[in-house]
Formats: structure tokens, sequence, C-alpha cells
């Protein structure tokens, strides 16, 4: 039996194709979309929606290549989630117990968010500044306790009193400034 050859046509290298076009075909060029993919998934993994929103809506207009499908449902995931994380309160008190169980719970950064907007909204808040003096202590923040502690004690001089026997304080009491800062008057 008479073995048969095949023949195959000659194959012309060509740059695989995406929804959103070709792929780049430098390699600094697909460097730089891994690294704008991967710094829009650690803002979304920080629970900053709004601005992993953003930067998946960048990648996708300046071509993402074949990481559009994937920073496109990022960029849905990231809506919906945005849409799910607004808050409204009745009053500022219940923004104020908001942020300390947020402080409470162990999400610094969140409450630190919170007690700012709180600020933002009313910069008489003297609550939301002893509330940023208690996230200080806690942080290990000696320096800016000290300045927002003093700012609310300015504000209303009752935050004095309260923080003299305020537990969270605890490890600002060896501090000389702190004791200054809460007995003026030894």
């Amino acid at each position: 039996m008479a073995q048969m050859k095949t023949v195959t046509a000659p194959t012309t290298k060509r740059s695989p194709r995406t929804l959103a076009g070709t792929i780049p075909s430098t390699d600094s060029a697909r460097a730089q979309i891994i690294a704008q993919y991967e710094a829009a998934l650690r803002l979304m993994q920080e629970g900053k929606f709004d601005k992993a929103q953003a930067a998946f809506d960048k990648m996708l207009v300046a071509g993402a290549g074949d990481l559009s499908d994937r920073a496109r449902m990022y960029s849905n995931a990231c809506l919906l989630q945005g849409t799910k994380k607004k808050k409204s309160f009745a009053n500022h008190e219940e923004h104020y117990d908001y942020a300390v169980s947020l402080l409470n719970d162990g999400h610094y950064e969140d409450a630190r968010e919170e007690f700012t907007l709180i600020l933002k909204e009313n910069d008489k808040a003297d609550y939301a500044l002893y509330g940023l003096a208690v996230l200080s202590s806690m942080t290990g923040d000696s320096h800016r306790c000290l300045e927002h502690l003093t700012e609310a004690i300015r504000q209303n001089p009752r935050n004095r009193i309260q923080a003299r026997s305020d537990s969270d304080f605890q490890d600002m009491a060896d501090d000389p400034r702190f004791t200054e800062l809460l007995y003026p008057e030894v």
C-alpha cells in the first residue's frame, strides 16, 4: 500500500483578536495592561469600588486586549458593590454610631473615612474628632491622637473629662503630653 503525502499550506502568523481589538504586539504594552489590571483588582479588594470601576473602564476604553471580558465583568461587579455600599443615616448620631462600630470591629480605615465624612459635613463635630483621637490611639499614632484630642477638647471641654476615664486611651497614659492635656491644672 502506498503512503499518501499530505501537503499543508504554510501558515501565516496572525495576531490574536478579541472583542476589544487586537492584542498589542509589544511586550511593554502587554505589561502595562497587566499592571493596570492588577492595580484595579487591588482597589477592588480594598473595597474602593468607585475607583476600581473607573480603572477597569479606563482599561476598556484604552483596549484591554484579552483582559476585556474580565475587566468588563469586574467593572459591573464594582458598580453593583458601589450601589450596595451607599449608606444613609437619619441623623449625625447614627452616622457616628456606625463609625464607632467600624472602629470596634477593627475596620480602622473605614472608621477613619466615616469620621472624616462627619467632619466634612460639620466641622464643629467634636465627637468625630474625639473618635479620630481614639482611633489614632488604638493604631499607635500618638501625634495624631494628641492633635485630634486637643481640638476635640477645645471645641467641647467635656471631652477632657471623658478622655480621663476612657480605656481606649490606655496606650497614651504614659505619654506626658497626654497627661498634661488631660490634667492641665496640676
